[in-house]
């Protein structure tokens, strides 16, 4: 079976609740599973995850700003790869600054309306992994 590694870098506990539940969801009845390693305070990926030189992830989930007043954007973007990483900022700037990085991918998250972020941060997860094709057979058989 595969397993697909993702990094997620959240802080918000409902919100990480929200994207743990439908990343539990796209994962039933298929032939790969999830592996999560979450991190809630940026102070860890520099201890964890920047200097692990055997740590990879498959996607990485990257929020900017972080409660105990520091920022997610420690991480070393390049030793991963910005193609890897989705920005999932509900500021603006801070999904901007992101991108400034070399990140293309950005759902920016709706603090008010948490349902339809994460919709659309699956969208781009299963687009990441599979492709366009597989995500519209998805949608489609769905419809059915």
């Amino acid at each position: 079976m595969k397993i697909y590694r993702i990094l997620i870098l959240e802080d918000n506990l409902t919100v990480l609740s929200k994207i743990i539940d439908k990343l539990s969801v796209l994962e039933q009845n298929q032939e790969f599973d999830f592996s999560l390693v979450v991190l809630t305070d940026y102070d860890k990926v520099n201890k964890y995850i920047n200097k692990n030189p055997d740590e990879k992830f498959d996607i990485i989930l990257l929020d900017r700003d972080c409660k105990i007043k520091g920022s997610f954007h420690v991480l070393d973007i390049e030793k991963f790869g910005a193609d890897k990483v989705i920005a999932i900022s509900a500021t603006e700037r801070f999904n901007k600054q992101a991108m400034e990085r070399g990140i293309t991918k950005v759902v920016e998250k709706d603090m008010l309306n948490l349902d339809i972020f994460t919709q659309k941060l699956m969208k781009e997860i299963v687009i990441m992994l599979f492709g366009e094709t597989h995500y519209k057979k998805m949608i489609s058989s769905n419809d059915e």
